[in-house]
């Protein structure tokens, strides 16, 4: 039988109250409240606080908090990758951002979701689909990424957008629901 973390990570309908879940949720927690309230010169104790919220990151990985996030073990970042101020990351299922990419502030990226039905709903369970985010990418402040997204390499998302299906690589794209608005220069 599949453990609730195990459905949870790949796509199955799972209960969130899971206690492993809840114990998983309140260490990212803790690490989040502790990574938030780090005073602006102490970048030694950041980045500690950032290895262990997000193990096996770059170096070069940069967040500015407050950063918040659901468990940060399923949250992978490339090179250079960028989290400006105010980010959110549901990361039940893998989420995975590009080298160079860069998030504005406010942005936020959901891999959980709910059963339309309320019946449903008032089980308690949920499933989380992957959001995948290419290299060199740009989403502006305040957009939100919905679950099972991609985004393709050196792709641009408008300021506010709400990315609810697939961006191809190297286009601007804009709106709620976010589409495409044009090619970019290769």
């Amino acid at each position: 039988m599949s453990s609730e973390k195990h459905k949870m990570i790949t796509g199955a309908l799972y209960q969130a109250a899971d206690p492993e879940l809840v114990a998983d949720r309140l260490r990212a927690r803790q690490l989040c409240h502790a990574i938030n309230h780090v005073a602006p010169e102490a970048a030694g104790e950041l980045q500690s606080l950032q290895a262990q919220l997000l193990p096996g990151q770059p170096a070069s990985v940069q967040i500015t908090p407050p950063f918040h996030c659901d468990y940060g073990y399923n949250i992978t970042l490339g090179e250079g990758a960028y989290f400006n101020f105010n980010c959110v990351v549901l990361d039940g299922a893998p989420v995975r951002i590009g080298a160079r990419t860069l998030c504005a502030p406010g942005v936020q990226i959901y891999t959980a979701s709910h059963p339309l039905s309320p019946e449903e709903r008032a089980t308690g369970i949920e499933q989380c689909l992957p959001v995948t985010i290419g290299d060199d990418v740009w989403i502006g402040g305040g957009a939100i990424i919905c679950p099972g997204v991609t985004i393709g390499d050196g792709a641009v998302i408008g300021a506010g957008s709400v990315v609810t299906r697939d961006v191809p690589a190297r286009v601007l794209a804009a709106g709620n629901p976010c589409r495409v608005i044009r090619e970019l220069p290769q």
